[in-house]
C-alpha cells in the first residue's frame, strides 16, 4: 500500500456557500433548488488522506466539507499503488484551482472511492452571449457573463438557444483565434474555407455561447484518470466540470462506475455567483475507456450536457505503412500496447477481411517513413488532431506475426484483447450532448436498460473509427431494452468502414443483437447496419409513421434496418 505526493499546498478555505443567482440577460436558468451547505474544513485534505494511508488504514472516512486545492505535479490528488482501500467522501467536495487533473489513480487494485463531488474554480469553460454576427455568419462577437473566467479562451465552442437552454446548432470546427475587442468582449472568425450553409449555420444574435477556458498550469487534462488499475470502483461520484474527459481509464481491467453523475451545476447549488446559469457540464466525453483488458461496468450513471460522447469504449489502431510476408511496418504516435502473444485484428484500407494473427515480436526501427509512404499518409482520412499527433510524435515499429499477411498500405492493426471486451452499460440516463450517446468498439458486451435522450448524433454507434485511430470491430454484443428519445440521427447505427471510408464486407462485425428497444421522436430509419454477419433485430417498438419533419426510409430500405451485407 503506497501513496505518494511530493508536495503539499495548504487548502484555500471557502467559508460557507453562496446563493447564486442566474437571472440576467434574459436567462433565468432552472428553478431554485435547496442548497447544499458545506462548511469550510479545518484540515488539509491531502495531508489528511496521506496520514491515514501512512497509518495503514484501509477504510478512510473524510469528514464533510468543501476543499479548495491547487495542483501539485499536474494533479490535485494522486494515488499510486494502492491496494484494498476504501475511501468514503460523502458530502465532500474537491474544488480544483486549475484546469488540470482532479484525481489520478495509478496501478491501483481493489480500490473504491465513494461519494466525492468534483468542481473547478475557475471553470474549464466560460460563457457569454452573442451580440453581433458578420455577413453570412463568418464571424461573431460575444460578451462574457459575470462570474465566468476571462482570458484563457479556447475551442471548443457550443451555441445554445436561450429559450430552451439546449444546443442551437451542431458544433463547427475551424474557428480561428479569439480576438479581444473590449472588456469581457471577443470576436472569433470561422476558417478561410468556410462556406455558409443556412441549414447548419443557425446561430443568432442573443444566443448563448460556451467556450473552453484554461489556466496556465500544466498537467493531465481529464478530471479522473485511471491508469493500469484493476477492479477499481467509483461510486456516487459527481462531476460538475472537467477540462476534457470526465472519467478516463487507460489499460485497466474490471473498472466499475456505479451511480456516478455528470451534470451542469444548478445555480442554487453553485458556490460562485454567476449572471447566467451553467450550460455545460464537461468539455468532452463523460466516460472514456481505452485499451482495457476487461471493459468497464457503467451502472445507473447519469451524464448530460457534456461537450462530446457520453460513453466511448475503444482500443488503439496503429497505421500500417507496408507489409512483407509476416512483417508489418506500423506507425504509432504513442507506445504500442501490442505485446508478444497478443492476437492482432486488422482493419484493411480496402478489400477483403483477414482473420486475426498472433504477435511474435514488436521492435522499434530507426528509419523513418519513405517519401512514398509519407505521400500516402498525407492522403488518408484522419481528423486533424490525430494527424498532428502522427506528424509530431510518429514512431515506426516492425511487427512480426505468426503467419504471412497481405495488407494494403493505409490499413490499421490493433491488439484484439485490449479493446474493452466484456463491458456492461446498464440502467443509465444519458443525453443532451453534441455527439453520440454510447459508442462501442469492443466485443462480448451488453447495452441494456438505458435511456438516451437528445443526443445530436446516434444514440448507440457500434463502429471502429479509423479517422480517430480508435479500434476495433465488435462481436457478441447485445443492445436491448433501451429507450431512445429525440435523437438527432438514426438512433442505432452499426457500421464498419475501411481506411478508405468505404463499408467493409459482411463479417467485420459478428453476432450482434438489437432487441426490445423503444424509439420516440427519432429520425427514420431507426436502425442502420452494415458489414455484419449474424444480426438479430426483434421486439423493438416504434411508431407506424415517422415523426413530423423526420426523414422516412429511402426506397429499397425498411424501417427495421438499413442493411448492407449479411443480416
Amino acid at each position: 500500500m503506497k501513496f505518494t505526493y511530493k508536495s503539499c499546498l495548504r487548502c484555500l478555505l471557502f467559508a460557507g456557500g453562496l446563493l447564486a443567482s442566474a437571472k440576467a440577460n434574459g436567462d433565468s436558468g432552472p428553478p431554485p433548488e435547496s442548497k447544499t451547505q458545506l462548511t469550510a474544513p479545518s484540515f488539509d485534505l491531502r495531508d489528511f488522506v496521506t496520514s491515514e494511508l501512512a497509518a495503514g488504514k484501509q477504510k478512510i472516512v473524510i469528514p464533510p466539507g468543501r476543499h479548495h486545492l491547487q495542483p501539485a505535479n499536474g494533479s490535485h490528488l494522486r494515488f499510486q499503488g494502492l491496494q484494498n482501500v476504501v475511501i468514503i467522501a460523502t458530502n465532500v467536495e474537491l474544488v480544483c484551482g486549475a484546469t488540470v487533473q482532479a484525481i489520478g489513480f495509478d496501478r491501483c487494485t481493489n480500490v473504491t472511492l465513494k461519494g466525492l463531488t468534483i468542481d473547478y474554480d475557475p471553470l474549464p469553460f466560460t460563457q457569454g452571449k452573442i451580440v453581433a454576427l458578420g455577413p453570412e455568419k463568418r464571424w461573431m462577437e460575444f460578451e462574457l457573463f459575470d462570474g465566468y473566467p476571462d482570458g484563457g479562451l479556447e475551442e471548443r465552442i457550443e451555441i445554445f438557444d436561450p429559450a430552451t437552454r439546449e444546443l442551437r446548432r451542431a458544433s463547427y470546427y475551424g474557428w480561428r483565434d479569439f480576438e479581444r475587442t473590449g472588456p469581457r468582449r471577443y470576436r472569433v472568425s470561422k476558417a478561410t474555407n468556410y462556406r455558409y450553409r443556412p441549414q447548419m449555420d443557425t446561430e443568432q444574435v442573443g444566443d448563448l455561447l460556451v467556450a473552453n477556458n484554461s489556466t496556465p498550469e500544466r498537467g493531465g487534462p481529464h478530471a479522473v484518470l485511471l491508469t493500469e488499475c484493476s477492479n477499481l470502483t467509483l461510486q456516487d461520484v459527481t462531476l460538475y466540470a472537467s477540462p476534457t474527459f470526465g472519467f478516463l481509464e487507460v489499460g485497466c481491467t474490471g473498472s466499475t462506475y456505479r451511480r456516478c453523475r455528470i451534470d451542469r451545476r444548478a445555480p442554487s447549488d453553485d458556490p460562485v455567483s454567476r449572471a447566467s446559469a451553467r450550460l455545460r457540464s464537461l468539455n468532452a466525453d463523460a466516460f472514456h475507456s481505452k485499451n482495457a483488458v476487461k471493459g468497464p461496468a457503467i451502472i445507473e450513471c447519469f451524464a448530460h450536457w457534456q461537450g462530446d460522447d457520453c460513453v466511448n469504449i475503444n482500443g488503439r489502431y496503429y497505421y500500417v505503412a507496408g507489409s512483407q510476408e509476416r512483417t508489418l511496418r506500423i506507425v504509432a504516435f504513442d507506445e504500442p500496447v501490442i505485446v508478444p502473444g497478443d492476437p492482432v485484428e486488422f482493419l484493411p484500407y480496402e478489400g477483403g477481411l483477414l482473420p486475426p494473427a498472433k504477435t511474435l515480436s514488436l521492435t522499434p526501427v530507426t528509419e523513418s517513413l519513405s517519401a512514398a509512404e509519407q505521400a500516402l499518409f498525407k492522403k488518408i482520412n484522419l481528423v486533424e488532431n490525430t494527424r498532428r499527433r502522427f506528424e509530431r510524435d510518429a514512431k515506426v515499429f516492425s511487427l512480426v506475426l505468426d503467419r504471412e499477411v497481405q495488407l494494403p498500405p493505409g490499413s490499421a492493426v490493433c491488439a484484439a484483447s485490449r479493446l474493452g471486451n466484456g463491458f456492461l452499460i446498464k440502467d443509465c440516463d444519458f443525453g443532451d450532448n453534441r455527439s453520440r450517446g454510447i459508442l462501442i468498439k469492443a466485443s462480448q458486451g451488453e447495452v441494456t436498460g438505458n435511456r438516451v435522450a437528445r443526443s445530436r448524433m446516434a444514440g448507440v454507434l457500434i463502429s471502429p473509427e479509423f479517422h480517430w485511430m480508435e479500434a476495433g470491430c465488435s462481436s457478441d454484443v447485445t443492445v436491448k431494452n433501451n429507450t431512445f428519445a429525440g435523437i438527432g440521427q438514426t438512433p442505432i447505427r452499426i457500421l464498419a468502414n475501411g481506411g478508405n471510408g468505404q463499408p467493409l464486407p459482411a463479417g467485420a462485425h459478428r453476432n450482434l443483437a438489437v432487441l426490445d428497444n423503444r424509439f420516440e421522436d427519432c429520425p427514420w430509419p431507426l436502425i442502420e447496419a452494415s458489414s455484419v454477419a449474424g444480426l438479430t433485430v426483434a421486439g423493438n417498438v416504434w411508431p407506424k409513421t415517422p415523426p413530423p419533419g423526420k426523414s422516412a426510409a429511402k426506397p429499397g430500405q425498411t424501417n427495421r434496418s438499413r442493411a448492407a451485407g449479411e443480416l
